[in-house]
């Protein structure tokens, strides 16, 4: 035997005791159930939107298909009945793009921009403002809907994508400031100071300083912002019309015809696909997303 037989084996896991053992087959079946039971709902509207309606009247809601098919996704994207329009979701999908992809990205700007001047810019009364805009995070929805409904009044925007749109920015803005200036605040001051010694302004320091350090925080906003926008309920139904309605809103009126029989089948594809964007945007900058937040988007 040599000397370095002698050497123990750092890199040898020791053996598990019983309890611990124990504590880990514990917290693994927890952790099995807990996801099993939050993927449940989700596993039951798949199945249930490849079954035929008559088969889940007949059977039950809950139940693994005996016969599948594709045409309750049909109907839901283009012949679905809502209100007394018959054209299926595929508007109000449209509708929710056209309102959410602008609103996502002007209120992840601003809040961005509010970041930089609360934490770098040294401006007055930083402190008071940024309690100001803030106070927006924490006020129920409910508590604003007069005042902006007096407020798109004024402005002619009413019922409209656009005073909708304008809405969410304003609101969302105060998510994305806090976000912004909790992860900006970490950047270092030099930086900033050796730009404006170089004779770079505020939007030129901010473009060319703060821009490309702040990827992070920007996807964690825009994924915040674009899963919050798409899945809000009370604005998207107070601040609609016919003339144009979210997707959420619009699944609240979705109907096949006037039989007054369920269609669950058709439903719950047409759930699915209000689902498909922000799954999308999750699974795309899921990882970012969790990096951002541990970098003091949520401080």
């Amino acid at each position: 035997m040599t000397a370095i037989d002698t050497i123990p084996n750092l890199d040898r896991k020791k053996p598990l005791r019983p309890s611990q053992v124990v504590g880990r087959i514990a917290l693994y079946a927890t952790l099995i159930v807990l996801a099993l039971f939050v993927l449940m709902p989700l596993a039951v509207i798949i199945l249930n939107s490849v079954r035929f309606n008559d088969d889940i009247l007949r059977e039950s809601f809950i139940g693994w298909p005996t016969r599948l098919t594709l045409e309750n996704w049909g109907v839901a994207w283009g012949e679905a009945c809502i209100n007394a329009s018959c054209t299926g979701v595929k508007p109000y999908f449209w509708a929710s793009i056209l309102m959410v992809v602008p609103a996502t990205v002007i209120s992840t700007a601003i809040g961005l921009i509010n970041g930089f001047a609360l934490t770098k810019w040294k401006m007055p009364f930083a402190g008071f403002i940024f309690v100001a805009i803030t106070i927006g995070v924490f006020l129920p929805p409910q508590v604003v809907l007069l005042p902006w409904a007096i407020a798109l009044g004024w402005l002619g925007l009413s019922k409209s994508l656009v005073g909708l749109s304008l809405v969410h920015i304003i609101q969302g803005t105060c998510f994305t400031t806090l976000f912004c200036r909790n992860y900006l605040i970490n950047l270092p001051d030099d930086l900033i100071k050796a730009a404006r010694i170089d004779g770079a302004g505020f939007f030129r320091t901010f473009w060319k300083i703060v821009v490309p350090l702040s990827p992070p925080i920007i996807i964690v906003t825009i994924i915040w912002q674009f899963t919050f926008i798409w899945n809000e309920f009370l604005f998207a139904i107070t601040f609609s019309s016919s003339d144009f309605r979210p997707i959420t809103a619009a699944l609240m009126s979705l109907n096949a015809n006037d039989t007054g029989v369920s269609e669950y089948g058709f439903g719950s594809a047409a759930v699915l696909i209000a689902a498909i964007p922000p799954l999308v945007i999750y699974f795309l900058g899921g990882r970012y997303f969790v990096r951002g937040l541990t970098q003091g988007a949520v401080k």
